[in-house]
């Protein structure tokens, strides 16, 4: 019997999507500003606080660590301006 069967993979692609306000930090539920894919699968958010109070500790369980607290620079410009 020949069949035609596809290679089936279980490998996920990193989620590489930029944070929104709708994610939220897994400790205190504010805005979340890091998202830390773990090296045992999952994922964790975070907001500015709380990834800077644990961010050594993440980085050594991360297997990426997606950072956007530059967000929060009051001297940066906003999305879609001219400057």
């Amino acid at each position: 019997m020949n069949r035609n069967e596809a290679d089936v993979t279980t490998a996920t692609a990193p989620s590489q999507a930029v944070l929104t306000a709708g994610d939220r930090c897994d400790r205190c539920g504010a805005q979340a500003y890091l998202r830390v894919e773990l090296q045992t699968g999952g994922e964790l958010l975070f907001c500015a606080h709380h990834a800077r109070e644990h961010g050594e500790k993440l980085r050594e369980v991360a297997a990426t660590v997606h950072d956007e607290t530059h967000k929060l620079d009051p001297a940066a410009p906003a999305a879609g301006s001219d400057a």
